[in-house]
C-alpha cells in the first residue's frame, strides 16, 4: 500500500490490475487506495483472465471457449466488489486474437458488462509482439481501449495499431516502459559491474529481471561516457 499511497501523492491517477495478479490481491490493494481517497478520481482498470489460463491467445481458440459469457460477468463482478467502485472504469480482456473480432459472442460480451453496469469501457489486452493482432477489433466500433506493449526498444504499434486507434477514437495504455530490466546502471557489456541478480516470470508469462549495481562503479561508468 506504501507504492500505492506514494504514486497517488506523486500525481498517478491511472491504475492497471487484473484478476491474474494476486489471484485477486491487486485488485482489492487498489480498492483500498480508492476507498482511503474517495475524491481522487482514480482511474479503475482491471483485466479479465481467459477461462481456458493460456497465455498468449491463439487463433485455435473459440472465444466461447476463453471468454463466455457467464465467465467475463463473474470475474468483472469480482474485480468491480474488490475495487469497491460502483462501475469500474475499464475493463479488459487480458488476452486476444483478431480471429474472435466478428464472433456474435464477443459482441454478446461487451454489451452485457456495459449495460449492466459492470463497467464503463471494454478494452483488450494485445498479446507480445503482435500490436497489429486487434486492429480487427478496433474497426468493429466495439472496444474502447488497448492495451499494447510500447517503449524505446519495441515501438511497432506506431507502423498500424496506433493510427487505427487515432481514426477510431481509440485508447491505449502501453506497459513495459522499462522493458523487463534493460534499464539498469553500470552498463558494463559483461556485467562486470553487476554485484548479483535474479528473475522471474509473471502471471503474463513476462520474464523480469532486477539487477544489484555497484553504485562506484555505476558512477565511474557515467563519467566515462560523459553522463550528467
Amino acid at each position: 500500500m506504501a507504492a500505492l499511497e506514494a504514486s497517488l501523492a506523486a500525481g498517478c491517477t491511472f491504475y492497471d490490475s487484473a484478476a491474474a495478479y494476486g489471484m485477486g490481491r491487486s485488485d482489492a490493494l487498489l480498492g483500498a487506495l480508492v476507498a482511503a481517497h474517495p475524491s481522487a478520481n482514480i482511474v479503475t482498470a482491471g483485466k479479465i483472465p481467459p477461462k481456458n489460463l493460456r497465455w498468449p491467445a491463439s487463433p485455435d481458440d473459440a472465444f466461447t471457449d476463453v471468454f463466455p459469457l457467464d465467465h467475463v460477468l463473474t470475474y468483472a463482478q469480482q474485480s468491480r466488489d474488490r475495487m469497491r467502485v460502483a462501475a469500474v472504469d475499464l475493463i479488459q480482456l487480458h488476452v486476444w486474437d483478431d480471429s474472435w473480432a466478428d464472433d456474435p459472442e464477443f459482441h454478446r460480451v461487451v454489451a452485457a458488462v456495459k449495460d449492466r453496469g459492470i463497467a464503463r469501457f471494454f478494452g483488450i489486452s494485445l498479446n507480445r509482439w503482435e500490436p497489429w493482432n486487434g486492429i480487427k477489433a478496433i474497426r468493429t466500433g466495439l472496444i474502447d481501449a488497448v492495451q499494447v506493449i510500447y517503449n524505446v526498444f519495441d515501438q511497432a504499434p506506431e507502423d498500424e495499431l496506433f493510427h487505427a486507434c487515432a481514426e477510431r477514437g481509440v485508447g491505449v495504455s502501453d506497459v513495459r516502459h522499462l522493458e523487463s530490466g534493460t534499464w539498469v546502471d553500470g552498463p558494463h557489456p559483461e556485467r562486470a559491474n553487476y554485484e548479483s541478480f535474479a528473475d522471474f516470470t509473471d502471471p503474463d508469462g513476462n520474464i523480469w529481471i532486477l539487477q544489484e549495481v555497484d553504485r562506484s562503479s555505476a558512477d565511474q561508468s557515467r563519467v566515462e561516457h560523459g553522463s550528467d
